[in-house]
């Protein structure tokens, strides 16, 4: 049960992490970007997500540390190749949090996120 709880937290951090930035992308930036004077709102929509992502981050790592651990993949090929994807992806979160409004960077963060995801996915078969 309990290890069935973690996964559960896992992929609930995956899907808001990557969830919002789908929605973010695709739905709010550019509803919002029609307006005049709504820069700032993005801003603030953009910073809340980012709050929210830096928790799904650390659930993301505790919980990927831990099954990781359980089942013992840590000398796994694949999930070495997920884990240099994790590192990748959180380099590029985090140079997206000091370059601001980078597109490129926004890209790459939402591509290596696909690309994490989708190693993690061959993982469970």
């Amino acid at each position: 049960m309990y290890w069935t709880f973690l996964v559960f937290l896992h992929v609930v951090a995956m899907a808001f992490f990557l969830g919002g930035q789908i929605m973010l992308a695709f739905t709010v930036v550019p509803v919002m970007r029609a307006e005049p004077a709504q820069p700032e709102k993005i801003k603030q929509v953009a910073q809340r997500f980012g709050m929210g992502s830096l928790i799904a981050l650390g659930v993301l790592l505790f919980t990927g540390m831990a099954l990781a651990s359980h089942y013992e993949l840590w000398d796994y090929g694949p999930f070495q190749v997920k884990m240099a994807l994790v590192v990748a992806t959180i380099v590029a979160v985090f140079l997206h949090m000091m370059r601001g409004n980078n597109h490129v960077l926004m890209g790459i963060t939402f591509l290596l996120t696909l690309a994490t995801v989708y190693a993690g996915v061959n993982l469970t078969h």
